[in-house]
This record gives structure tokens, sequence and C-alpha cells, in this order.
């Protein structure tokens, strides 16, 4: 038989379940220490060692009704604690993988390369920009810039003057620049 401050713990266990406080606060000063150094064993973890049996006590308190006078009080609390530190363990190791899994998701899936929705925001942008430009100076800027054509190339294709071909081109970029002005420090980068 077990005491605790002079008293048989069965009796503190019985004032427990009629709801006196005092009756639970010396059981908790008793037991407290030693929980937590159990739970700190399995846990690995001393601050989370205590919040597992400050919980415990917790739900102790609230279903103090339910407690059976007869079980050893001290086997049901290290068994609750334990239960409850393997439960931790099983979220952490769930959580860690977890975890685990999204890093390496975001470290090499395309998916999450926030460039790529950069790129695809500004592809977008310039093209609509680009569809403002009047046909002619459209196909001209074309021929210069992605084709890679020089401008007396391009005089000659279309039969222009070379100073045509420049001032379409130089209107071109104007226009860009006006569309593309927000995104402007963007296009630096690509």
């Amino acid at each position: 038989m077990l005491i605790i401050n002079g008293i048989e713990e069965k009796i503190l266990v019985e004032r427990i379940i009629s709801g006196d406080q005092t009756a639970f606060e010396l059981i908790f000063r008793f037991y407290y220490p030693g929980l937590v150094v159990f739970t700190s064993q399995i846990t690995l973890n001393q601050v989370e060692a205590e919040e597992i049996v400050q919980d415990f006590f917790v739900r102790l308190w609230i279903k103090r009704e339910n407690i059976n006078s007869s079980f050893s009080l001290k086997n049901f609390m290290f068994t609750s604690v334990k239960n409850s530190s393997l439960n931790y363990l099983k979220k952490e190791k769930i959580k860690g993988r977890i975890i685990s899994e999204l890093t390496h998701l975001i470290e090499y899936d395309e998916l999450y390369d926030p460039g790529l929705f950069i790129a695809s925001e500004l592809q977008n942008q310039v093209q609509e920009a680009f569809n403002k430009l009047p046909q002619r100076t459209r196909e001209i800027f074309i021929l210069s810039r992605f084709k890679g054509k020089k401008n007396d190339e391009i005089a000659e294709q279309l039969n222009l003057s070379k100073r045509t071909v420049e001032t379409q081109i130089s209107n071109a970029l104007r226009i860009l620049r006006v569309e593309l002005k927000d995104y402007f420090t963007l296009l630096l980068f690509f």
C-alpha cells in the first residue's frame, strides 16, 4: 500500500473521484517528476515530455469519475503517459516523413519552381504587348530580334528603305517598353 503525505493512495484516489482538488494536487506533486523523467526517456524531448504529462493530468481530472479505485494508479499513469509518448513519436515520424517528401518536391520538382510561374506570367505579358504592335512593325521586329537579320537584309526582303526598318524597330521597342514597364525588372533576369 503506497502512502503519499501520510495518506493511502487508495483514499486519495477516492477523494479525487469525488472532486477533491487537494487530493489531486498531492497525487500530481508526487507523480509528476517521475512521469516527466519516464516520458522524456521515450520522447527524448524534455519540453514535449512535460506537455504529455500535463495533458495526462488534465485528462485525469476531467475524467476523474471514470477512475477505477481498485486499479493501481501508478500503473495506470505510467501506461497512459507511455502510450501518449508513443503516439507523439508516431506523429513526429509521420510529420518528419511528410516534411522530407515536401522538401524533396520543392527542391527538385519543376512545378514548385517560382521562376516557372514568373516566366509564364512574363511570357503572357510579353505576348499581349507584342500583339499590340502594328502588323508591319511586328513583322520587322521578329525578323530583326528573333531571326537575327540585319536591317539592310530586312529592307531588301520587304522592299523597304533601311531607314523605314530602323524606324519600325525603334517604334516597336518604344511600344514594348511602355506596355511592359511594370515588368521591366523581371525582363532583366531573362
